[in-house]
């Protein structure tokens, strides 16, 4: 069942929508390759260590192009989360024209308290805005919006890459 923005949208992009909701899994090729290094990403973030979780997050989403044979995407860590009325923003995937490598942005600490994100949190955001840039290299969509699809990808390569 879509979303309720789904009547709002274009007819093109409903097409867009349903073909992205139709893709409910992906495969990550060695996930058990990725346990030391998620492991790492762990540490250096408990330890509040934006420069080491900068580095490590860079090489995670680095590592997942590779394996997906997908353009690389350069990698922002900042410390507090941006927030509004709306809510905290937790990442942020922004594609660009004309051949630049798109940019993930995630934070390291909530808006409110100030406090280090839990590591599952911040794994999960990151992998998410690693979807939106798969959505196009790899299913090759014309857009990346946010499906049942899109969360079920999102949470299948969770399930792959983090053992608690």
């Amino acid at each position: 069942m879509p979303f309720s923005y789904y009547k709002n949208l274009s007819a093109p992009d409903k097409k867009i929508y349903r073909d992205s909701d139709k893709v409910t899994s992906i495969r990550l090729p060695w996930a058990k390759e990725f346990q030391p290094f998620i492991q790492a990403l762990q540490k250096a973030l408990t330890a509040e260590d934006q420069r080491e979780t900068q580095r490590l997050t860079q090489k995670l989403a680095d590592a997942l192009c590779q394996v997906f044979k997908v353009s690389q995407v350069r990698v922002k860590v900042l410390a507090k989360r941006p927030s509004h009325d709306w809510g905290e923003l937790h990442g942020l995937y922004e594609s660009t024209e004309g051949g630049g490598k798109p940019l993930i942005t995630v934070w390291m600490r909530t808006a409110k308290r100030k406090q280090v994100v839990a590591f599952k949190t911040y794994l999960r955001t990151v992998l998410h805005e690693v979807m939106h840039h798969l959505d196009y290299t790899l299913l090759r969509l014309e857009d990346s919006f946010h499906t049942e699809g899109f969360y079920k990808r999102e949470s299948s390569l969770l399930k792959q890459i983090y053992k608690e």
